[in-house]
């Protein structure tokens, strides 16, 4: 998107915001709407009217604001439900992630206890093996695609074995997340997405008759123990949530080590800083996801109740999306925010969302990413970007801010 179609531009589609053109331009951008044009409208197809915020501050406040909900099912009625985008939809869509209290509360609390200080820490040293097995496979050929040999499999690996799913599997979650999480309604879109979630939900309805016989000692088996009581979860919430915590279990890691990497590639002084003082690993961590952060954007929220922001109404049935990755730009909060610095002091960055839905696994994909991110360093200290850093292409997608690739050689 030039300069001159920015001006012009009066409304962004859907289309627009997962471009490839549009990620590579992004933060200019954000840049612009911070300044002029907090509150920017979108045309989301059949999804209606909606808004992007772009600061922080609004996006803090609209995080935990009680008028927006994730289930649209509390804001229309029944004559006014949208109908289905996909077939499949209704089978995978009764997670946490688009739900309100009360219920959101009770899915949530079904997972927690997996999610908790100490059992996270319990997974310190199978998250080391993975790291270095993985790199044991490449580091012979002195060259790798960090996405495809390292930041992908290391977290996949990981939330299969905490799941009690088959890891000969994890190639086929690939390719059913990105149809998860590609935001379109593009009919030859819609057409290949519901294709494959079609794929997903025979897989899961597979996979539970499976742990139904033979439950064992994982999440899994908890999640249809939990079914099985009758008032804590429902089929359709049960394959959800399986859904929910393979896709958010491994996305949001992969591209936090993909572009923590990449950040550090393409700034040297920062790259060698960190190879030289350790023990600034989690700062760097936390700038690394400020500065990408992997979600670019939320998950729709429905306006329940009218209310007015910068001076605009915001309608009932109005969409409202977040740009997390513009929020962690805003110079209000961060000084000289386009700079990747690993020393960054009170880093108050949103990359893991903010309220009731923030992110259950960010202290997983903290710990996975500082896993990765510190082996690599120690085993390949000479790694360097094989080829120009204007040559990496992030990938066109809504949600996510993730490269294609990454090749490295050391």
């Amino acid at each position: 998107m030039s300069s001159k179609e920015k001006n012009s531009v009066t409304i962004l589609t859907e289309s627009q915001l997962s471009s490839r053109a549009f990620k590579d331009e992004a933060y200019e951008f954000y840049k612009e709407l911070r300044k002029s044009q907090p509150l920017y409208p979108l045309s989301l197809g059949a999804l209606g009217k909606g808004w992007l915020i772009s600061r922080y501050d609004d996006a803090i406040h609209l995080l935990k604001n009680e008028k927006l909900k994730k289930n649209y099912e509390n804001v229309f009625t029944a004559k006014e439900k949208r109908p289905a985008l996909l077939k499949n939809e209704e089978s995978l869509t009764k997670h946490m992630l688009n739900s309100d209290p009360p219920d959101h509360n009770r899915l949530r609390t079904l997972v927690q206890k997996a999610f908790t200080h100490r059992m996270i820490l319990q997974l310190e040293d199978k998250i080391q093996h993975i790291a270095d097995s993985l790199l044991d496979k490449v580091q012979p050929n002195k060259f790798m695609n960090l996405v495809d040999d390292y930041a992908f499999p290391l977290p996949i690996i990981v939330i299969s074995e905490m799941l009690g799913i088959p890891l000969e599997d994890r190639q086929k979650f690939r390719v059913w997340s990105q149809a998860i999480i590609d935001f379109s309604d593009a009919p030859e879109r819609l057409q290949v997405n519901d294709h494959l979630l079609g794929e997903f939900v025979e897989y899961l309805e597979s996979l539970v008759r499976k742990k139904r016989r033979e439950p064992a000692g994982d999440l899994i088996s908890a999640l249809i123990q939990a079914e099985s009581e009758g008032t804590q979860l429902s089929t359709e919430e049960l394959y959800s949530m399986i859904m929910l915590l393979i896709v958010a279990g491994h996305e949001t890691t992969v591209n936090l080590i993909t572009n923590m990497t990449y950040a550090l590639m393409c700034h040297g002084d920062q790259f060698e800083k960190l190879r030289q003082q350790p023990d600034l690993m989690n700062s760097a961590i936390e700038e690394a996801l400020r500065f990408h952060s992997p979600v670019e954007l939320t998950t729709i929220r429905w306006t329940a109740e009218p209310f007015i922001l910068h001076g605009q109404e915001i309608k009932r049935k109005d969409v409202i999306i977040i740009s997390l990755a513009s929020a962690n730009r805003d110079e209000k909060i961060f000084p000289n925010a386009d700079i990747f610095d690993i020393e960054r002091k009170n880093n108050r960055h949103i990359a893991f969302g903010h309220g009731n839905h923030f992110c259950l696994g960010a202290q997983l994909a903290r710990l996975e990413a500082k896993i990765a991110i510190s082996t690599l360093l120690r085993r390949c200290p000479n790694i360097q970007l094989k080829g120009e850093k204007e040559q990496m292409k992030w990938k066109g997608n809504f949600l996510m801010r993730a490269l294609e690739e990454l090749p490295l050689s050391f």
